[in-house]
């Protein structure tokens, strides 16, 4: 399933769905739980890596330049500080969106 509008107004991402569901999603919000490896972490081989902290420094971190669709699941978010890694996918959005819901703590230990 794939939303049918997507749009950026007043630092929020809104996503529109066929049911007429819409998400909103804080774009600061977005930037602090980028998936990439680089913001996240990642498991190669059995090692683990895991950032040492933050990446997003400047206010410019948390603009979005663009959005690009990504097959039929997702969506890579382009911040205007140059960070372009992420992609989000719609499983991912959805569980930002019900963490947001719920005011619940990403956990990353079933991703790493």
């Amino acid at each position: 399933m794939q939303p049918k509008q997507i749009k950026v107004k007043n630092e929020i991402l809104f996503l529109v769905w066929s049911d007429t569901e819409e998400w909103r999603l804080p774009l600061g919000y977005l930037r602090d739980e980028c998936p990439c490896a680089g913001c996240k972490g990642e498991t190669v081989l059995f090692k683990t890596y895991i950032p040492e902290g933050p990446t997003a420094t400047t206010p410019e971190a948390y603009k979005i330049a663009s959005i690009q669709p990504v097959g039929g699941y997702a969506i890579q978010i382009n911040w205007k500080d140059g960070h372009d890694s992420g992609i989000y996918s719609w499983d991912y959005l959805k569980k930002l969106h019900d963490a947001q819901q719920s005011n619940e703590e990403q956990k990353y230990d079933s991703l790493i």
